[in-house]
């Protein structure tokens, strides 16, 4: 077995292979960037060792600074994790060669695999099922556009080299090929320093399932289960589980056969998945083949019992594998949510910065975290947007989701834009409880964008006596204070107006043990909580169900997170309220002329001149962050009277980019 294993990642997955290899007895190399001196991973790891500057290309792409940390640190194995050097089939070959073991497949299967043209091929030699459409390298957007006509649109165009969502786009036209192709060629070559493309017909409303394999270096396999990853957005899965709500046994076996036999013809061995695509008539088709960790594995784990990272490391070293396949035994339900640092309300863009504030969810039975966060850290704009992931695990569907939705409401981030209220949104839908799901979900669900979940009557009641609660803890702190808000005290007991999002509710409020009896349209609601003043977390029991809320306080009231959405939320006495409609109250989400950076990242292409007239929707510029290009548009119609920034330019969030003399 290895003594010593360098492991050429960063974030979440770095320290999620540390935890194993120190459970296996083994030291542990952490290589980081200039941007990743004070992350996680190198605080975990025995050793830590400096790849570079903050780009990846020039630190967790840059094989000669990778080599030379493995040499410098006596490390005799390194395991890639997933993304960057991963799949690289050259990097896997150079360590072959200086005799350094890659944890993961020969650099044969990588190549074979890892080119997407290629792997269809093999694939239907090796009789699994493929997808319609064009095999070959596309040339340019002329070029796509002629194959596409033949193959009949919507088509989806690949990076040959892809995988985890980058370098992939649904085009629906041929007005729309231009962008898609010159987008996905730059993703292909920003994260796999390969442009060639592909197309292949695109399956209307699909499943994305996969298998989950592994394999020894003596020709043993087994698999290990399969994982649903329908819930995505633009491709990048959000929210997986194990196993598939719509899978029978049959289709398992069958979906088992041919990512077996697909394995064979490769000669693989470690961790893989095979992925699928899957119509409404269980009719599957091959996608892919991951020549790596997935970022979803834990689920496969939590059902399975199966260490999947320790699995890799012993057949590196030469080991048979001890499972069979009747020794896999699927047993409960797991889900896990992808936590991004990223702002739902305002289309998913990255968030990068100071994380300020950051608790996890109580360590409770059936619920798991991997991160690479903690409290004070920072997210940078050089990398993926995964903040974390959140796995739960219950005995049947149902369970985990209530175990997740639990652990989602206990989270706590603060300091940049997070996704938890879109994942809470989500979870509370009701097709998605049914299982009723495709890689459409998303946005046939959320059709107009998300801007935060719709409550229910239930919900809002809580979320109003979450108010009356903290506004009076509050006030009876500033009552015991010399010269603060004299006779406050006595008012409690009272009639209070509760506003929510700029809407009055008038209650009355009457002191109980340890919270207070609400009477609200002759309904009554009986609240109490243990919540200390200040904290961003507020646990309560309204009419003895558990709920948990999040508390930010803002100028004249505060914000309450709760089940996917956000409210505004103040308390007035009867008078003061009836003043209230008075008063102009903004909502921040005014329409602006100018084009202002909500993102830090790269300007890669500005599209208009100064003098240029724009008409509203018309894109203006495109800014790469985290790895992921996005286009932004104008507001407004207008004139662009003067560009602020430069190709190529790196720029903060806030900068003015274009401003726009609106018509």
């Amino acid at each position: 077995m290895f003594k010593r294993i360098l492991i050429a990642n960063r974030g979440e997955i770095a320290c999620r292979i540390i935890k194993t290899a120190k459970k296996m007895g083994i030291q542990t190399v952490a290589v980081y960037s200039e941007a990743d001196t004070n992350s996680l991973h190198v605080k975990l790891a025995d050793k830590a060792i400096y790849i570079g500057h903050s780009p990846s290309t020039q630190s967790y792409l840059n094989q000669k600074s990778i080599i030379n940390a493995v040499k410098i640190s006596g490390a005799d194995a390194v395991h890639p994790g997933y993304g960057f050097l991963s799949e690289n089939t050259d990097f896997a070959a150079r360590l072959e060669k200086l005799g350094i073991t890659f944890i993961g497949p020969s650099s044969y299967a990588i190549k074979m695999m890892g080119d997407k043209i290629e792997a269809k091929k093999i694939a239907k030699k090796a009789g699994v099922n493929i997808v319609p459409g064009y095999m070959g390298a596309i040339k340019n957007d002329r070029d796509a556009v002629r194959i596409a006509s033949k193959i009949g649109y919507p088509i989806m165009l690949k990076a040959a080299a892809g995988g985890g969502g980058k370098g992939m786009r649904v085009v629906r036209s041929s007005e729309e090929m231009k962008q898609a192709f010159s987008s996905t060629t730059n993703e292909a070559k920003n994260n796999f320093s390969d442009e060639r493309t592909f197309i292949e017909k695109f399956i209307e409303n699909p499943r994305h399932i996969e298998i989950q394999l592994l394999g020894d270096k003596h020709g043993n396999y087994v698999c290990v289960g399969e994982r649903e990853c329908s819930i995505q957005r633009h491709h990048q899965k959000v929210i997986e589980e194990a196993p598939s709500p719509f899978i029978d046994e049959r289709t398992r076996k069958k979906m088992y056969a041919q990512a077996v036999a697909l394995a064979k013809e490769v000669k693989y061995f470690s961790a893989g998945t095979i992925e699928y695509i899957v119509d409404p008539k269980k009719n599957f088709y091959f996608l892919e083949m991951n020549t790596r960790l997935q970022v979803e594995h834990p689920v496969t784990e939590l059902v399975s019992g199966v260490d999947l990272v320790e699995q890799m490391i012993r057949v590196a070293a030469g080991e048979r594998l001890q499972l069979k396949q009747k020794d896999i035994k699927l047993n409960g339900w797991a889900f896990e949510s992808r936590i991004y640092a990223e702002d739902p309300s305002s289309g998913f863009l990255p968030s990068t910065g100071r994380v300020y504030t950051y608790k996890e969810p109580q360590a409770t039975e059936g619920v798991r975290v991997d991160t690479g966060i903690y409290e004070g850290g920072e997210v940078s704009m050089f990398y993926d947007a995964m903040i974390s992931k959140l796995c739960s695990y219950g005995a049947d569907r149902n369970e985990a989701i209530t175990k997740m939705k639990n652990a989602l409401s206990q989270y706590v981030i603060r300091g940049i834009s997070h996704n938890i209220s879109f994942l809470q949104a989500i979870y509370n839908s009701e097709r998605f409880v049914k299982g009723d799901l495709s890689t459409n979900f998303i946005e046939e669900e959320f059709k107009g964008g998300f801007t935060g979940a719709v409550l229910n009557d239930e919900q809002s009641a809580v979320i109003l006596c979450a108010t009356v609660f903290i506004f009076l803890t509050d006030a009876k702190r500033a009552a015991s204070v010399s010269g603060q808000l004299r006779g406050r005290c006595r008012a409690i007991g009272t009639r209070w107006v509760i506003n929510l999002d700029g809407k009055n509710y008038p209650v009355t409020v009457r002191p109980i043990e340890d919270g207070y009896k609400i009477t609200f349209e002759n309904r009554r609601f009986y609240i109490t909580s243990k919540w200390v003043l200040g904290s961003k977390l507020f646990p309560c029991k309204v009419n003895g169900q558990q709920y948990n809320l999040q508390v930010e306080y803002v100028m004249g009231g505060f914000d309450l997170r709760f089940m996917g959405s956000t409210v505004r939320a103040a308390v007035f006495t009867p008078r003061a309220a009836e003043l209230t409609k008075f008063v102009k109250i903004s909502n921040g989400k005014d329409i602006q002329p100018d084009l202002i950076a909500n993102i830090a990242g790269l300007i890669v292409d500005i599209k208009v001149k100064e003098g240029d007239k724009v008409v509203k929707g018309q894109p203006l510029v495109v800014i790469e962050a985290m790895k992921m290009e996005n286009v932004f548009f104008s507001q407004i119609d207008g004139r662009v009277s003067k560009i602020h920034v430069n190709s190529k330019e790196v720029i903060a969030n806030g900068d003015t980019i274009i401003s726009i003399e609106a018509d």
